[in-house]
């Protein structure tokens, strides 16, 4: 990385002899530029005999600092310090520095020593640039976050952008190096230093944490931002209104990668008063700013000029590059706030309960697009440049720190007008408008219903979606500018596909509903997350239900969000919806299925449980309270429970604030004309039956249907004991029963064995409902993998699907065979169980055939490529032959394929040959890959890559994803396809992590995406040593953000080696019987 090389230095002080790529030399040569303009407009304010003091100053300081500079403990060990506040920084705010490796604490006195031994502390591009010898006036002055900034005489700094005004300052001490300044520079750089330094031996444990004193509060924070997209810095000044609620003489404030220049507070009506020192807590991402005199009780501004990088590390203010319609790289600058990254862009209470209104202003160059939370009100020529402008937005409603937004950039859009009058726009690539217009007809659609849903009106005048080149996340709900990866946002009318259209509709809907539940009331901390983010995950799917009933997306929600949980929660190593959160480095770990997929889940079970009419007046009650403030779960448990007369609280807690979830297991027995169900809960374990002490206990809302009306519920009670009998009037002997009608419910239901063999002609026949044929599956296969039945009892019920027309149903079935497979590359009859597969999925991937048929509709599409791709990958001859000629004539032009038969998740047409080409192939693919303009199709490609068998050619592939053909986000995808592609690839790929962690780990900390790595890397070993290698390697490489996700993925690890040992050779003899038998599917 361009930081790293940049600090290595010689002895001597120079820069190295061999010379950096010639791709990154211009932007070091920025960055120093860069320094040097800065330094400049601040001298260019002094005036008179200002400048003289300042050159006096400079003269008797400057010639010793270089002195110093010239040897690299010196260069350590101080920075040069005119008139500034004193600078402090230091883990855990202790306001001084101790060097991580020595053992003896060292004399502060000595600090600023010349003598002292410390080598070169490493320095991000931004200090590096300033490590140019400066010319006399000129000023090294430490800041936090390891940079040194240019300064001048002036104790004080106004940015270029600021007021005249702002510029006084008094005239430099002749004082040389400060002890403080010093030590403040040797802390700052122990961030950096953490990363280049070999990892401790063990987990970290959970770190204390304090939230941010209550004495001073925000009341509205006037902030300007000038970035630089050529040199990658910006500059800010921000005048904060606040209220001091109790006399103090310091401020308390989040603030990360950011150097302070100068601060003040003016109380109303009263003299402007200095900081006198800035006290940075690293490692908690604080900084205290201290006060010569007490700072009284009332009303003041608080004025930070400040400057910060435009990283690279998707997060905070940073820079996204993209390929102009010329074919130029360019950058744009982009945020991503949540969950604590808003401290990353300006000094703030970053915290969502601390809330605030905005004014936002940017200066910008006047040829790009400048976008923020609210519209813009004033477009200007900015006075000192004149290829600049100053955009201002309108004020903000009062809202938390990480929903501000800002994106500086080129794009084109498209616009309409909801039917309720608010403004919405897609922002989409210069020439790609009309990629654009189907995410618009969702956001249009979308803000109508959820303002009827909620009975309370979207608050803002306009709503902006923009795709962003380099982005995390699949979206960010900012209030009124929604940011969305390109893939989740963008559809071409004749290239994309019918998933992506599904996924575009899903995430319009998810991030939309945001904007009333998480915007407009907020989470009170982050151990409430899953309410923003359950809640949303399970009204997407009743948004898009609504917008376009032919998706059948209920049943694709029990695959895609319910399953997902109950997989992850049966885990030991889960935790409960609500997780007590203390430090923010804390929140990327609950980002996951949990708060997700089963905080949905959940929630549509509740849903359920009070009904709509009642749900829909609990959520306008619960948001006309509590708008434009924060809220507890308990806050609306409270509404719901009001609205309903249910007792809301006491069943939803059972399923919150414990971890996990329950299995049903019930026995019928036939009295006359009655039937009589005993059901008995218990926690239900991927290890196998539970066997604690402390027999958890749900309050369970339990639906029964027979076969005299499958769709229609028979009894519904709320099972709030361990056992419960009931009786069933009026079932005949030859009627089925079921429980958990729509698996709604959030458990696993066990059936006896007589109970479940009544069910299989209703699978054959199809007289049960598609959602409860795939929830019976589900259930099947999860009772197996737990070793609670056999896998081979399971199989021979995936036989009774082979009339199965439902996508969804397909689709799980797929999920589990795909997880069996994987298990069984391991053996040596893996081809068995191919064989198997190719038996179920031949007779529906006859009928479908390769090309739509007149009438199809979107599911028909989705389950063509699911089918077909399912065949391939299972060696199907017929469907390999047909796949490699459509291949043929689409690289040679003849035939275009369709885009449903290049989906990536159903493995259709790329995937089929590549599992089964040579580098030939490989290299064709690549080429598509250059060749594509649409990121949906270079993702597409990127994640079927994985599926070449050819160990050169597979780390070929892992080599590529590392390269500048890959976006950051999209690396982690290729590697994961790489691990899930083969059993040699899950080999090659975990070493692959393993060679590469330090730039993967750089690349990825603190995010979800790290995470992600981690899992796809390993989650399909099946073998014990493995998991004490991945768990030695994490012990050694720690990775806190992703320690739940380490223990889970080593958990799975010996529930697959335990569930290979146990079900292996039955399945196994299973598999050959079937192959004799003439009578096979």
């Amino acid at each position: 990385m361009l930081c790293r090389r940049l600090i290595a230095r010689s002895p001597s002080g120079a820069f190295p002899a061999s010379p950096l790529p010639s791709a990154q030399a211009p932007t070091w040569f920025r960055h120093r530029a860069r320094a040097l303009r800065l330094a400049a407009s601040f001298l260019s304010r002094l005036k008179g005999g200002e400048w003289e003091a300042a050159a006096a100053a400079a003269r008797k300081t400057g010639r010793r600092g270089w002195e110093w500079r010239r040897r690299p403990a010196a260069r350590a060990q101080c920075a040069l310090s005119l008139q500034r506040p004193s600078v402090q920084g230091g883990e855990g705010g202790r306001g001084g520095w101790r060097r991580r490796q020595r053992e003896e604490p060292e004399d502060p006195r000595q600090i600023g020593c010349p003598e002292g031994p410390s080598p070169a502390p490493p320095l991000s591009p931004l200090g590096q640039a300033a490590r140019v010898r400066p010319p006399p006036p000129l000023l090294l002055l430490s800041a936090a976050g390891g940079r040194r900034l240019p300064f001048s005489a002036r104790a004080r700094w106004a940015s270029p952008f600021a007021s005249a005004a702002a510029a006084a300052a008094a005239a430099a001490p002749e004082s040389s190096c400060s002890a403080a300044s010093s030590a403040a520079t040797a802390a700052s750089f122990s961030s950096a230093a953490r990363l280049s330094r070999p990892f401790s031996a063990a987990m970290p444990e959970k770190r204390p944490f304090e939230r941010l004193p209550a004495e001073v509060r925000p009341i509205n924070y006037g902030l300007c931002l000038k970035p630089d997209l050529i040199d990658f810095t910006f500059e800010g000044k921000l005048e904060a209104a606040v209220e001091v609620g109790q006399a103090t003489n310091q401020i308390v404030m989040n603030c990360a990668d950011i150097d302070i220049i100068t601060a003040s507070y003016v109380p109303e009506g009263d003299e402007e008063i200095h900081a006198t020192g800035f006290n940075y807590q690293n490692e908690d991402e604080k900084v205290t700013l201290s006060f010569p005199s007490t700072l009284q009780t009332g009303m003041g501004t608080l004025k930070i000029d400040f400057v910060g990088e435009l990283n690279d590390k998707m997060k905070g203010f940073y820079r996204s590059k993209y390929t102009s319609p010329s074919g130029d790289t360019r950058f744009a600058a982009v945020t991503q706030f949540e969950a604590t990254d808003a401290r990353r862009a300006f000094p703030c209470w970053d915290e969502p309960a601390i809330k605030a209104t905005f004014d936002v202003s940017l200066v910008v160059p006047k040829d790009r697009v400048a976008l923020s939370n609210m519209n813009v009100t004033e477009r200007r020529p900015y006075p000192d440049d004149e290829n600049l402008v100053e955009v201002k937005f309108a004020r903000t409603p009062v809202m938390s720190t990480y929903l501000v937004a800002f994106v500086v950039g080129e794009y084109d859009f498209v616009e309409t007008k909801s039917t309720d009058g608010v403004l919405v726009r897609v922002y989409t690539p210069v020439g790609k408008a009309e990629q654009g217009k189907f995410a618009l007809e969702v956001a249009a659609k979308t803000l109508p219903f959820y303002k009827d849903y909620f009975n309370v009106p979207y608050p803002l005048p306009k709503i902006d979606l923009i795709a962003i080149a380099d982005f995390a996340a699949g979206a960010m709900e900012n209030w009124g500018l929604v940011t969305y990866r390109e893939t989740a946002l963008l559809i071409d009318p004749k290239n994309s596909c019918s998933s992506s259209r599904q996924w575009v509709a899903l995430v319009v809907g998810h991030e939309l509903a945001h904007q009333w539940f998480g915007n407009l009331v907020t989470m009170e901390w982050w151990t409430h997350l899953w309410l923003n983010e359950g809640f949303a995950s399970w009204i997407e799917y009743l948004c898009v239900d609504h917008c376009f009933p032919e998706y059948d997306i209920w049943t694709q929600f029990v695959s895609a969000d319910y399953t997902r949980a109950q997989e992850l929660d049966a885990l030991d190593n889960s935790h409960p919806i609500e997780v007590n959160v203390g430090h923010p480095s804390e929140v990327d770990e609950i980002f996951d299925a949990i708060s997700y997929s089963k905080g949905a889940s959940v929630i549509r079970m509740l849903h359920n449980y009070i009904g709509d009419e009642d749900f829909r007046k609990g959520m306008h009650l619960y948001l006309t309270k509590f708008q434009n403030k924060n809220a507890a779960t308990e806050d609306l448990w409270e509404s719901l429970e009001h609205a309903s007369g249910k007792p809301v609280a006491a069943v939803m807690s059972t399923w919150t604030k414990q971890m996990g979830f329950p299995l049903v297991y019930v026995e019928a027995e036939q009295q006359e004309d009655d039937k009589v169900l005993k059901l008995v809960q218990k926690k239900f374990c991927a290890s196998g039956p539970y066997s604690g002490e402390d027999n958890p206990l749900w309050m369970i809302p339990i639906s029964i249907c027979t076969s005299e009306d499958p769709a229609h519920v028979k009894m519904q009670v709320l099972m709030d004991k361990h056992e419960v009998t009931l009786v069933l009037k009026d079932v005949k002997p030859e009627h089925w029963v079921k429980l958990n009608l729509g698996t709604v419910g959030f458990y696993r239901t066990q059936y006896s064995l007589e109970m479940l063999e009544s069910l299989i002609p209703a699978i054959r026949d199809l007289s049960l409902p598609p959602v409860d044929r795939l929830g019976l599956q589900n259930d099947l296969f999860s009772l197996a993998r737990a070793g609670i039945i056999s896998t081979v009892e399971v199989l021979k019920v995936m036989e009774a699907f082979v009339n199965e027309p439902n996508y969804t149903v397909w689709s799980d079935l797929s999920c589990n065979l795909g997880v069996l497979s994987t298990l069984l590359s391991h053996t040596d009859f893996y081809e068995e169980i191919q064989a198997f597969v190719r038996d179920i999925f031949s007779p529906i991937g006859e009928k479908l055939g390769w090309d739509p048929k007149p009438g199809e509709g979107h599911l028909d599409a989705l389950l063509r490529g699911l089918v077909l791709g399912k065949l391939g990958k299972a060696g199907h001859k017929a469907t390999l032959e047909e796949a490699r000629r459509r291949f043929k004539d689409h690289v040679e032009g003849k035939h275009i394929l369709s885009a449903d038969l290049r989906i990536p998740f159903h493995f259709q047409v790329y995937v089929t040959v590549l599992k089964h080409g040579d580098s030939a192939t490989l290299d064709t693919m690549l080429k598509l890959h250059k060749q594509a303009d649409m990121q949906e199709e270079k993702n597409r490609i990127e994640r079927v890559l994985g599926a070449i068998s050819q160990a050169e050619l597979i780390q070929k592939v892992l080599t590529f994803a590392l390269s500048e053909e890959v976006r950051p986000q999209d690396t982690v995808s290729v590697i994961g396809g790489v691990a899930g592609g083969s059993k040699q690839g899950r080999k090659a790929a975990w070493k692959f992590v393993r060679d590469n962690w330090e730039e993967l780990y750089n690349r990825y900390q603190g995010g979800f995406l790290i995470s992600r790595l981690i899992k796809l890397s390993v989650d399909g070993f099946a073998i014990d040593k493995m998991a004490a290698e991945v768990k030695a390697f994490f012990e050694s490489h720690p990775a806190p953000s992703a320690e739940r996700t380490i223990q889970q993925c080593c958990e799975n690890i010996l529930l697959n080696a335990a569930w290979l040992k146990r079900d292996a050779e039955n399945v196994h003899q299973y598999l050959l019987q079937r192959k004799a038998s003439p009578t096979a599917v």
